[in-house]
């Protein structure tokens, strides 16, 4: 695997993105707050019939987020990851302590611009991939000063 063409930024306080772009991270002490999770399953499909008891109680906390110390939130802009299910206005949870390997949705600053594509690499070449035809993949050269501020693990999509 070629040597990565970026920098990973591991500060742990609050994080200022860019010049004008904050992000808040989750509070050490993150609130429990336990949810009914019903044993049956939603069909896409056609209608199943339906279970009425619950299985378990769901934190949110335990699914969405595996390391609160190194997790943020940060708002999706723009329409270029929409194939990769990532509208405008969703919240994209963020893992800082995941190694951005080819393959990944990372969260970056590309010459101080703050920006969220899918990390490849093709023949040795990096690449910050567009998940819409409509926008261009960024091919990673040295003349770009690109540091990546997480991995994306998961999506928050309205409907």
């Amino acid at each position: 695997m070629p040597v990565l063409p970026f920098k990973r930024n591991v500060v742990d306080d609050v994080m200022i993105l860019a010049d004008r772009v904050a992000v808040s991270k989750p509070p050490h002490w993150l609130q429990r707050l336990r949810l009914p999770l019903f044993a049956g399953k939603v069909s896409a499909g056609f209608p199943s019939p339906a279970a009425d008891h619950i299985e378990k109680n769901l934190d949110l906390n335990e699914l969405l987020i595996q390391r609160p110390a190194a997790t943020y939130f940060v708002r999706a802009q723009g329409e270029s990851m929409l194939g990769a299910g990532i509208h405008p206005n969703d919240i994209l949870v963020v893992d800082r302590s995941l190694e951005p390997v080819a393959g990944k949705i990372v969260i970056c600053a590309l010459n101080g611009e703050l920006t969220v594509k899918r990390l490849t690499c093709e023949n040795e070449q990096w690449t910050l991939k567009a998940e819409n035809p409509d926008y261009p993949d960024i091919m990673l050269s040295d003349d770009l000063e690109l540091v990546v501020w997480g991995v994306v693990t998961n999506v928050i999509h309205p409907v």
